[in-house]
């Protein structure tokens, strides 16, 4: 009993110290601290590309505002946390869809298999990208030619108990980013833990995402011909240099606990701090509740950001015949000043 009050009291302390003013050292070495000179702030926003691999999966976490870490316990575990599919006992199967801004779409598909009675495996895809968009330029206007983005991440993920009550996931993955001609591509990895308290229900979650060398466009749209003056303007072919950038390192820590639960309903409450490496840290708060074990009402609210409203979100449950059971979950998140994000999952369990 003490070991769980300490790791409580510890998961408390550094979360709200985490959310304590950090101090940013500048590239000249001076401490600047939040709330200093304007002109003397550092921001790191903007310092990773990737930035697709920070969207959100699944209907029932993104209706929870994304307090999933310590929540997570099917295949979109693997976005929030992927210790979240050791509680996966049978073979599952989840697909989902995000209509994003400005005509971008998202998708997920995974698949997961139990391998043991502690063990569980998983595979998983997803991508993100438009259809043609039109070549335009200054002042001609119309080229007649298009270009596309293709985001890719295939994954395949690991998870188990070591413990009744703690709980573990690895996923390895490749992530791909394209876009006309050009593409980059590396290798990253989500580590993730769950504890299981024992004590009115809490659940503690931790989860690093995104570990991984930097990454590298290279293509045909950096080639080209210039006149080169040292050989009386002949025409030569050079290549433009891409520079290497980041992908987004996510880190989650979480708490939930299930404030009523019996057979006709259930109310869970989770919090998620959230710090990213290429903008502000995030406080996230999140609340399901279910009727019957078929119909769930969600909300959440984020802050540390000023685009994203409070979410809103539903579900229904199906059990079927033949082992057969599912899962639809829609999710609507408003956005300050690009529309709304609707996203869509459905998920099937077979017996």
């Amino acid at each position: 009993m003490k070991n769980i009050i300490t790791i409580i009291i510890t998961f408390i302390i550094i979360t709200f110290g985490m959310l304590s003013p950090a101090t940013d050292v500048l590239a000249d070495g001076n401490d600047i601290r939040q709330g200093s000179s304007p002109g003397k702030e550092f921001e790191k926003i903007g310092a990773a590309g990737a930035q697709f691999l920070k969207i959100g999966i699944g209907a029932r976490a993104t209706g929870m505002g994304g307090a999933y870490s310590s929540v997570a316990n099917d295949l979109t575990s693997l976005f929030w946390n992927p210790a979240g599919i050791s509680d996966i006992d049978q073979e599952q199967a989840s697909f989902a869809y995000t209509s994003w801004f400005a005509g971008f779409e998202h998708g997920f598909a995974a698949i997961a298999f139990p391998i043991s009675e502690n063990y569980v495996l998983a595979a998983s895809l997803i991508s993100f990208g438009t259809g043609d968009i039109e070549i335009t330029t200054v002042p001609d206007g119309r080229t007649g030619s298009t270009y596309s983005i293709n985001d890719i991440v295939a994954a395949l993920s690991f998870g188990g108990y070591l413990t009744e009550q703690f709980s573990f996931g690895i996923s390895g993955k490749i992530v791909r980013s394209a876009f006309s001609s050009l593409s980059s591509s590396g290798i990253a990895f989500d580590i993730g833990t769950k504890y299981k308290t024992g004590i009115q229900g809490i659940t503690l979650g931790f989860a690093i995402q995104n570990l991984g060398a930097e990454q590298q466009f290279s293509g045909q749209d950096l080639k080209t011909t210039i006149d080169n003056p040292s050989l009386q303007d002949t025409p030569t072919d050079v290549e433009r240099l891409a520079y290497a950038f980041s992908i987004p390192i996510i880190f989650r820590a979480g708490i939930s606990t299930t404030f009523l639960d019996d057979d006709d309903h259930q109310l869970i409450g989770a919090m998620d701090f959230v710090t990213l490496s290429d903008t502000p840290e995030q406080l996230i708060f999140g609340a399901e509740y279910t009727w019957n074990n078929l119909v769930s009402v969600r909300g959440g609210y984020r802050t540390g950001q000023d685009q994203l409203a409070p979410t809103f979100g539903v579900g229904l449950k199906y059990f079927g015949g033949g082992g057969l059971n599912g899962e639809v979950d829609y999710s609507i998140n408003p956005s300050r000043n690009f529309g709304l994000v609707n996203r869509i999952s459905i998920l099937l369990s077979f017996d």
